[in-house]
């Protein structure tokens, strides 16, 4: 299975980025990177990620988590993720990116969590 990526725009400055299948280095992750850096470009400073169906994360799927929190972050902006599995969660506690990406338990929780 290929990993799938769909944002949709839920006000001006927020959006939802839904990731499927494996988070791991190929063609549809380099997709996903563009998709993502066109929202921001656009003006998208606050995204919510949807792992829920990520079942496997790689390096360089992390290495795109952390782009976008970066991405943000120089914008101000917030980035939550939500759905995380243990096997995900467990590449981001080894790596220490756990400690920076902030995690919820479901969507609703991470359009709690970016409101002001």
């Amino acid at each position: 299975m290929l990993m799938t990526a769909t944002i949709e725009r839920v006000t001006g400055a927020t959006a939802v980025l839904t990731l499927s299948g494996p988070l791991i280095l190929g063609p549809p992750l380099k997709a996903a990177e563009a998709q993502v850096r066109a929202v921001i470009a656009e003006g998208v400073s606050k995204l919510v990620v949807d792992v829920s169906s990520v079942d496997q994360i790689d390096n360089a799927g992390l290495g795109l988590l952390v782009h976008i929190y970066g991405a943000l972050s120089m914008k101000r902006g917030v980035l939550r993720l939500c759905g995380v599995a243990p096997s995900v969660q467990k590449m981001l506690q080894l790596t220490g990116t756990s400690g920076f990406l902030a995690m919820d338990a479901n969507l609703e929780d991470s359009f709690i969590a970016i409101q002001p």
